[in-house]
């Protein structure tokens, strides 16, 4: 679609480096403890935390070049610099 907005593809290839570091084995290990975080085992708990903050992430990303460039339906995507008047 020519109004459709997207995550450059440098930061996108950050974030999956990230998740693929922050995912394999030798970080995962400082997680391996025998300890309890509110009840719950620490990988577990790590594991999730580490998941949503990369969904997290990306949806930042994703939102806030859309933000910066001007959403569609905001009004700033008027070709000549008008605002829309549709509804």
């Amino acid at each position: 679609m020519r109004g459709e907005r997207r995550p450059r593809p440098q930061v996108l290839v950050a974030l999956c480096a990230a998740g693929l570091a922050l995912l394999n084995f030798p970080l995962l290990a400082i997680w391996d403890q025998p300890a309890t975080v509110f009840g719950l085992p620490l990988l577990p708990v790590a594991l999730f935390t580490i998941w949503a903050g990369l969904i997290l992430a990306l949806a930042l990303v994703s939102e806030g070049d859309a933000a910066e460039r001007g959403a569609p339906g905001d009004g700033t995507d008027a070709p000549d610099g008008q605002e829309d008047d549709r509804p």
